[in-house]
């Protein structure tokens, strides 16, 4: 209605100067205005006239909602009369007990109530008020939990679902935003409004179900960024299987530090126990990497063969030298196929924990067996010597005829020391990279969480690990490690290693002081050397060629760890060689080991964020904006100012874009190779999925699913009763035809493994 050049809700929130009262009833406690509706109060929609009615509610104390309504019966649509009532009007409808618990009565036949008619000229004109409830009203610090005055503005919703795709609980977010607004009953809803918005949002983001949901996922991540990979896996039932993705920094790193990998399907991803296959490493400061991701429906030996071709299709057919897994058949039949010029390796501390198991009571009754075990794990630098080594600790003991040491000593190029010396494993020898990766997963993954959530807090976790990255890049930067020995061949080390490295390297000069040269045979011109500790008997053997200054120690630390020994650091002393020589520099543990581009599978150069300008440059203009607008919001004169010229700078904004717009689009910088290569065959059969395949009757036992080495050579048994998974899988790589091949039966080791969440200590 229209009074004095004023709309209703124009008075509503009309600022006054007068002194400040108590409040009557239907009186605008800011405005000192009388907003009771009148008869005869007209509105511009019947949106409007609710609005005003609501309003009023709030400052009276009561919810409102809308009850009959009258349509025209010309066009079926236009509402001609409409009634809004109090929300305790009416009584509940009376049901016959069925023992179950029942709601609190809420309705009490309250006769307040508005009636809208609409009028010739459009409007909507109040035909019946009442104003008289016969119930209690709440009280002002309450009115916030009547339904209808309870609403999440956009603004509000934001700020929930960002806190919630950060892994923010949701009491938290709420207790945040009451903070905010000044309390609880400033804030406009309830905690439980929170939790019902962000179940909503869910439920409309998997309405098309996982398989689409999780499809579109993958495509948008691509068409961010054409470096972004991903695969799938159908069977016959164009059900999803297996899923593999990777970023474009996920390949970067791979590409740089993809030479050690560790493996691991230990963990449980949601209710479905579905594994989730981190394959991870370390980067230039021994940090952790994620190389790439994989949900997995089983553990055979298939499955297992899938994923590392797929792994190599991705990452240009780089193979890691070495390979951590926490192993069984399985697997191993797997990387033999696949990847047979990689090292494997199982982790030791996992073999000498299952000894104590296995041969508690020779650790309990020997004092000297425990370090003879751990000697041929460790120790050795030739096989002859392992050899006797095992034999004498066999014979010495009486464990020739143990099962259990008969079985693992068939697989001892897998984790004897003697076997893995010459192959590059980045100075690692257990799964601790991988057990602390599924600890930290805890942290962000729950068993509720939907594809979307699973994605969003997985990538939390990655962004996590990158940020740890980037502080030790600027901590590097700023600060440099401090020289136990003032030596030059120190010196130059620590500004080509990283810190983290360096430390490793100067203990192994700081060790090389205490080295003793026992014999030394010249034969021209290799110069052998015999060098051991000081006051130790073991001795290691040196080979300097003074030709090419190459340096080889039998402990072989360079080929393992990559970088040189105090055995090698002493010799090159001798020999007067006071700069570490650049071939006994690894790239990949320097502080330049990320200069360089690399190249995806297509040819193209992997951009990690092709909007990293873009984003770079949002980041500082908020950050300026935030200063400038804490500023101007210290008064109203500079508050109105700053409005003012945002009006003009958006408009001004606007105009410039809209040039780069009418630009022809050869003109516009635009990034080829982001629409070549599209892989047509992989997003057909990727939209071709139905569901993602659920796995029936899993088992439920808590704990960490072990080993093939673990359960020893003991008879396996089909958990918790179930029958070997049989199942016809459709591999769907775009690179080969499409192909079907029939899994007559999955391993008997996988279906041995409980489902369970992957335990992960730090060791």
């Amino acid at each position: 209605m229209e009074k004095d050049g004023k709309s209703n809700l124009e008075e509503v929130v009309s600022i006054d100067s007068e002194e400040d009262t108590t409040p009557k009833i239907g009186e605008n406690a800011d405005t000192k205005e009388d907003i009771t509706p009148k008869i005869g109060m007209e509105f511009d929609s019947e949106d409007e006239a609710y609005l005003y009615y609501n309003i009023y509610a709030g400052y009276v104390g009561f919810s409102i909602r809308r009850d009959w309504l009258n349509r025209s019966k010309t066009d079926k649509t236009t509402i001609i009369s409409r009634k809004y009532c109090c929300f305790k009007a009416g009584y509940k409808k009376e049901v016959a007990y069925d023992g179950k618990k029942s709601r609190m009565e809420l309705r009490c036949g309250c006769e307040a109530q508005m009636v809208i008619s609409r009028q010739k000229n459009g409007k909507y004109r109040i035909t019946l008020f009442e104003a008289k409830h016969n119930h209690e009203v709440v009280t002002p610090r309450s009115k916030h939990k009547l339904p209808s005055q309870r609403k999440i503005s956009a603004a509000q919703a934001a700020e929930a679902e960002l806190a919630n795709r950060s892994g923010i609980r949701q009491k938290l977010v709420f207790e945040f935003m009451s903070k905010q607004a000044g309390g609880r009953e400033n804030l406009g809803f309830t905690l439980k409004d929170i939790s019902n918005h962000l179940q909503s949002k869910r439920m409309r983001e998997m309405k098309e179900g996982e398989a689409f949901t999780l499809i579109h996922y993958f495509e948008m991540r691509k068409s961010e960024n054409a470096s972004f990979f991903y695969e799938i896996q159908l069977d016959v039932d164009d059900q999803i299987t297996n899923i593999f993705w990777a970023d474009p920094k996920m390949v970067v790193d791979y590409d740089l530090f993809g030479d050690v990998v560790c493996f691991d399907t230990t963990y449980r991803t949601n209710k479905n126990r579905r594994p989730l296959a981190p394959i991870i490493g370390v980067n230039h400061h021994r940090q952790t990497v994620v190389f790439g991701a994989a949900l997995l429906y089983d553990e055979t030996a298939e499955t297992f063969s899938w994923l590392f071709r797929t792994l190599l299709k991705v990452m240009c057919g780089k193979k890691p030298v070495t390979i951590f897994t926490d192993q069984d058949p399985a697997m191993a039949k797997a990387i033999a196929e696949v990847l047979p010029e990689s090292h494997h390796r199982l982790c030791r501390w996992h073999i000498y924990q299952n000894a104590l198991k296995k041969l508690n009571s020779y650790f309990q009754s020997s004092n000297s067996f425990a370090a003879e075990f751990k000697s041929c794990m460790c120790d050795h630098e030739y096989e002859d010597d392992f050899f006797q080594a095992w034999e004498s600790m066999l014979d010495k003991h009486g464990l020739q005829e143990n099962s259990w040491l008969k079985f693992i000593f068939e697989v001892r190029e897998k984790w004897a020391m003697v076997y893995g010396r010459n192959h590059f494993c980045a100075n690692m020898t257990t799964t601790q990279l991988s057990e602390s990766f599924n600890s930290r997963l805890r942290h962000y993954l729950k068993s509720t969480n939907n594809v979307l959530e699973f994605f969003s807090h997985f990538e939390r976790l990655l962004e996590d690990l990158r940020h740890n990255e980037l502080d030790s890049n600027y901590d590097m930067s700023q600060r440099l490690p401090v020289l136990r020995v003032e030596v030059l061949l120190l010196k130059n080390s620590r500004d080509v290693y990283t810190p983290k490295i360096f430390n490793f390297f100067q203990e192994e000069y700081k060790k090389s002081l205490d080295m003793v040269v026992n014999t030394c045979y010249d034969i021209s011109p290799l110069f052998e050397y015999k060098v051991c500790m000081y006051g130790c008997t073991r001795e290691h053997k040196v080979i300097f060629n003074s030709t090419d200054q190459t340096v080889v120690c039998s402990c072989n630390k360079f080929e393992f760890a990559g970088f040189l020994c105090s055995h090698a650091l002493k010799v090159l002393d001798i020999q007067n060689i006071k700069l570490l020589p650049s071939r006994y520099i690894l790239k990949r543990w320097t502080k330049q080991a990320r200069v360089g581009c690399v190249l995806d599978s297509y040819g193209c150069i992997v951009k990690e964020d092709p909007k990293l300008d873009i984003t770079n440059r949002y980041k500082d203009l908020c950050r300026n904006a935030v200063n400038i607008a804490s500023k101007a919001a210290e008064t109203e004169e500079a508050s109105v100012f700053l409005a003012k010229k945002m009006v003009e700078l958006n408009l001004d904004v606007e105009r410039i874009l809209k040039k780069k717009t009418d630009l022809p689009s050869n003109e516009i910088g635009m990034d080829p190779s982001h629409n070549e290569h599209v892989d047509v065959a992989s997003v057909i059969s990727a939209y071709k999925a139905t569901g993602i395949k659920k796995k029936i009757g899993t088992s439920r036992v808590k704990g960490r699913p072990k080993s093939f080495i673990e359960k020893g050579s003991r008879k396996r048994k089909h958990a918790c009763g179930e029958t070997p998974v049989t199942s016809s899988t459709v591999n769907i790589p775009a690179s080969l035809s499409v192909n079907y091949t029939q899994v007559t039966q999955a391993s008997s080791i996988a279906s041995d493994y409980s489902a369970r969440d992957g335990s992960a200590g730090i060791h």
